[in-house]
């Protein structure tokens, strides 16, 4: 048995990731001591470990769950497990040319300013124009996110 401080140093995922995580109902609830105090099995340490992995490449709190369910479940067809990985697959694919289209969009915009003592800036005039260039590089109407929450 370890403590919350300790089942974070062992699986990589903070103290207060643990607790949301278990409030979210993917990892179960810790036993308590007789003074409250949360203590993990070396099997939740396990699963930290697996939701943090899943985290490093992208996957939702709710394909996490999903995931977390389908590990947990030892007769599981694969292929559903493969099939989500998949989808993920698509998702960030989607996310990487969203990210492209900006990045493209900003260097177009980084090419027409001059970039020297002149108070004209193309690219403060493209960011406030009505239907900015960046909206119209961006197909998705969703914003690309490029962080996620704390482990």
């Amino acid at each position: 048995m370890m403590n919350i401080g300790e089942a974070a140093s062992t699986s990589g995922v903070s103290a207060k990731m643990i607790r949301h995580y278990e409030e979210l109902g993917l990892l179960p609830a810790a036993r308590r001591t007789e003074s409250g105090y949360r203590q993990y099995e070396r099997e939740d340490v396990h699963t930290l470990r697996f939701i943090r992995h899943s985290r490093d490449l992208g996957f939702s709190l709710s394909e996490i769950a999903e995931l977390v369910s389908l590990w947990q479940n030892r007769r599981r067809p694969s292929r559903q497990v493969k099939a989500l990985a998949e989808a993920h697959i698509k998702e960030l694919e989607q996310n990487a040319a969203e990210i492209l289209a900006m990045k493209s969009a900003l260097e177009h915009l980084v090419h027409c300013c001059h970039g020297d003592d002149r108070p004209e800036c193309p690219i403060l005039d493209g960011l406030a124009a009505e239907g900015a260039v960046t909206s119209r590089a961006v197909p998705s109407k969703r914003r690309v996110s490029t962080t996620r929450a704390a482990h």
